[in-house]
């Protein structure tokens, strides 16, 4: 996947999200709303430079759908990101991908990334958009 841009970015209020266990990671469909999935990452591959597309990944801490109830028990937490976004649902490999390279970019920038990582999937302008969220 070439010309994925990572930009910084700052998210001043948090994304909130019901925890939905039926949501299947990697997988996006028109009308399933705004979904997030958080993963946990292998602590050595997260401080890589190069690291192993099968390894990257650790377990799914959580899925959910956005939700604007004040007692959503999960977030998008407001704070400093490494973020990219794609058009149209990028299965799992694309997303690995995506993700590795904002890795890439943010530790060229002698940031020190989150071992934690944030997959949003929404429907915008017709087409489906995967974001990858790091913490920094």
């Amino acid at each position: 996947m070439s010309g994925i841009q990572t930009i910084r970015l700052e998210l001043c209020s948090p994304l909130r999200y019901r925890a939905d266990s039926a949501l299947v990671p990697f997988h996006y469909e028109a009308g399933a709303g705004d979904l997030l999935f958080c993963f946990d990452l292998d602590p050595d591959q997260s401080r890589s430079i190069e690291p192993e597309d099968a390894c990257f990944l650790g377990s799914l801490v959580f899925a959910g759908r956005l939700t604007e109830s004040p007692g959503a028990q999960l977030e998008l937490p407001a704070g400093n990101y490494l973020f990219a976004q794609e058009r149209d649902a990028l299965n799992r490999d694309e997303f690995i991908e995506m993700a590795i390279e904002v890795q890439k970019d943010g530790l060229w920038e002698r940031l020190t990334p989150a071992a934690r990582l944030y997959g949003r999937y929404l429907f915008e302008d017709g087409r489906a958009v995967t974001q990858v969220f790091r913490p920094y």
